[in-house]
C-alpha cells in the first residue's frame, strides 16, 4: 500500500511523527517506515544534536543513516547553545526542503517539547530574565540544586513532578515562569497546544509494557557500556568537555563523569544509568499521555501503523 503524494507544491507538508518512550523502538520503526515509502527522518532528540555524543544518546548508526537519511543529527558541539527554538527553525527548513522534494517526512524522538514546539507552536511565555536567573543561579551554587527544586514543588507541583531533580535549566526556567506570570509554565504549555498548525500530520505512539520496556533499557545500558560508553565519555572530557558543559549533566553522561572522577564504581554507575533512564521513560509517558490525538500502538504493529499514516493523507 502506498502513501499518497502532495498533489502540489503549495500544499500543507504532511509529516509522520514517530514518538514513545525511549528504548521502546521508534528508531527500528522508522527507518523500516522510511525505506518503504522512499522517506527521510528527521530527529527530534535534544541529545542527538551534539557531536561526539554518539552511544550514549543511541544515535542511528553509520548503517542506518545509509539506509535512510537522517536529519539534525550532529548539528552543534556540546559546548554550543541549543534549544527548543533553534530546533523548530532548523526541522522548518528540513521539512520544507523535503516537501518540494515531493518526499515523505518523517519526524522521530522522544522530546516532547521539541515535537510540541514543532507542531504547535513556540511556548508564548516570558522571555528570559538575566537577572532572576542569575539569583537562582546563586541560590543553586550556595545551597545546591535541590533546594531550587524544593522551592519549585512548593510554588508549582504540577512542573516539579515533571521535572527530575537535577535538571536546573528546566526548574530554574519553571520558577521564572511562575515569577512572571503567576501561572505554571504547564499550563501555559497546554494553552498553547496545537496553535501553530503549519502542518498535516498523524501521531503514532509507541508502546509496550512496563516490565518489557524496563527489561529493554537495562540491556540497552549493558549495550551503550559494552560498545564503549566508557571511553567515549572519556575522550568527551579530554577534549574538554566536562562536567560543566550542559549535555555532559544529562542522566548517562553525569553517571559516567562521576564514575571516571572516582565517585563511584563502574557497577553503581551502570545501576544508576539504568534507574534514571527507567524514571526519564516514565516522565516521557507521562508528556505524551496529555495529547489524545495520539494513536498508541505496539512497535511490532506495522501493518496497522501503516494505515493510520495512510489514513491521515
Amino acid at each position: 500500500m502506498q502513501i499518497s503524494r502532495a498533489e502540489t507544491q503549495h500544499s500543507k507538508p504532511s509529516l509522520i511523527v514517530i514518538m514513545g518512550p525511549t528504548g521502546v523502538g521508534k528508531t527500528d520503526l522508522a527507518i523500516r517506515l522510511a525505506e518503504r515509502y522512499g522517506g527521510e527522518i528527521i530527529s527530534a532528540d535534544s541529545m542527538q544534536v551534539y557531536r561526539h555524543m554518539d552511544i550514549g544518546t543511541a544515535k542511528p548508526s553509520s548503517e542506518e543513516r545509509i539506509r535512510v537519511p537522517h536529519h539534525l543529527l550532529d548539528v552543534v558541539d556540546p559546548d554550543e547553545e541549543f534549544n527548543a527554538s533553534m530546533f523548530v527553525k532548523m526541522a522548518d527548513d528540513v521539512i520544507h526542503l523535503l516537501h518540494g522534494r515531493d518526499k515523505r517526512v518523517f519526524v522521530v524522538g522522544g522530546t516532547g517539547l521539541y515535537l510540541d514546539a514543532l507542531l504547535g507552536g513556540l511556548l508564548s511565555a516570558p522571555g528570559a530574565d538575566g537577572r532572576l536567573r542569575d539569583s537562582y543561579k546563586r541560590d543553586a551554587a550556595q545551597y545546591g540544586k535541590l533546594y531550587l527544586y524544593e522551592r519549585l514543588k512548593s510554588m508549582d507541583t504540577t512542573a516539579a513532578g515533571r521535572i527530575h531533580p537535577n535538571d536546573l535549566v528546566r526548574t530554574i526556567r519553571a520558577l521564572e515562569v511562575m515569577e512572571h506570570t503567576g501561572q505554571s509554565i504547564v499550563e501555559i504549555q497546554g494553552e498553547h497546544r496545537f496553535g501553530k498548525n503549519a502542518y498535516d500530520c498523524v501521531k503514532i505512539g509507541l508502546n509496550i509494557d512496563r516490565t518489557l520496556l524496563y527489561d529493554r533499557i537495562n540491556d540497552r545500558v549493558e549495550n551503550m557500556v559494552a560498545n564503549g560508553l566508557f571511553e567515549e565519555v572519556k575522550k568527551l572530557m579530554d577534549m574538554g568537555y566536562d562536567e560543566s558543559v550542559r549535555p555532559m549533566q544529562s542522566m548517562i553522561y553525569r553517571n559516567v563523569v562521576s564514575c571516571i572522577r572516582g565517585k563511584q564504581s563502574r557497577q553503581d554507575m551502570v545501576r544508576l544509568i539504568k534507574r534514571d533512564t527507567r524514571h526519564y521513560a516514565r516522565r516521557q509517558l507521562t508528556w505524551f499521555k496529555r495529547d489524545t490525538t495520539i494513536k498508541w500502538f505496539a512497535p511490532q504493529d506495522e501493518n496497522m501503523i501503516s494505515m493510520a499514516a495512510n489514513e491521515f493523507v
